[in-house]
């Protein structure tokens, strides 16, 4: 188990955050909090209320994605990264992704596929650094949906894709 540090003189590792997590989830003064909680390098929480526009897309990802059979869907999957702790909107993840973390609290890698729903209280410089943070853990895609613009980012570790890489039919995501 980690010690709490007095004062936090730098970022926390990704098992830091994952107790840290662990801890908070536990605590039944966050039980009844509204929107997702999620943690930044250095521990501070961050909270982003989503919109009810926001959570269909959402829903709609999580449909296209459990089209799927060979895996599973996971929305707001808490994922313990050197950057932070992040729970992206949605995840795909395989059979074998299951068996070896589905157990975990806080997943010490990331799933197969990583969406985040763009917010009106997100900023370029948080999707980067979520972006980076999932790929670095080892998600093999990261997708950035645009809700309010109706458009689909996918990146791999090389970059932007024109398209991903996943048979997932997407039409229809934005109604």
């Amino acid at each position: 188990m980690f010690e709490i540090r007095e004062v936090i003189d730098q970022p926390l590792s990704a098992d830091e955050l994952a107790v840290r997590y662990r801890s908070m989830r536990d605590d039944p003064c966050f039980a009844n909090v509204p929107g997702k909680l999620e943690l930044d390098a250095w521990g501070r929480v961050l909270m982003s209320p989503p919109s009810a526009y926001h959570g269909r897309v959402q829903a709609n990802l999580a449909h296209k994605l459990k089209a799927d059979p060979g895996g599973h869907v996971i929305t707001e999957a808490p994922i313990a990264t050197p950057l932070g702790l992040f729970l992206p909107d949605v995840a795909w993840a395989s059979a074998s992704f299951i068996s070896a973390h589905g157990a975990e609290v806080a997943f010490s890698r990331a799933p197969e596929i990583c969406v985040e729903v763009v917010s009106a209280t997100n900023s370029v410089r948080e999707l980067e650094e979520k972006r980076t943070a999932y790929l670095g853990a080892g998600a093999d895609e990261v997708w950035i949906v645009y809700p309010q613009s109706r458009r689909l980012q996918f990146f791999r570790a090389e970059g932007l894709l024109p398209c991903s890489r996943y048979a997932v039919d997407l039409a229809d995501v934005f109604a």
